[in-house]
């Protein structure tokens, strides 16, 4: 039953994330609102990790099955992707470079500034 309610906060947090996307005039996806909500609602003490932990390590370890739709679509597609995928293999490695990049700075910068609020 604990898990039944897991999930409810859960899907209650992405419901909050589709209206947010459907009544704001922003290019932002429903999904991305439900996260920070979800950071949100942690991080001021809203949701406790504990209410929402079991239901969110469950759905990390299916996590490469939701995919599988995905996966299964670009199948389908590959003879228009085929002429592609030189342009799509040099945005990617790019792009990837740059969000490692990002992270990293984004990583020290963090770590710096936890360091001298614990002085």
């Amino acid at each position: 039953m604990n898990w039944v309610f897991q999930f409810g906060r859960i899907l209650g947090v992405c419901f909050l994330g589709e209206v947010l996307a459907a009544v704001l005039p922003l290019p932002v996806p429903a999904s991305v609102y439900g996260l920070v909500l979800m950071l949100a609602a942690l991080k001021w003490g809203l949701i406790r990790l504990e209410q929402v932990q079991d239901a969110g390590r469950f759905l990390v370890s299916i996590l490469p099955v939701l995919f599988l739709p995905a996966a299964v679509g670009v199948m389908d597609l590959w003879d228009e992707l085929k002429a592609m995928l030189l342009p799509c293999a040099i945005a990617v490695s790019i792009v990837t470079a740059l969000v490692m990049g990002a992270a990293g700075l984004a990583t020290q910068w963090v770590r710096r500034r936890g360091g001298r609020e614990h002085e």
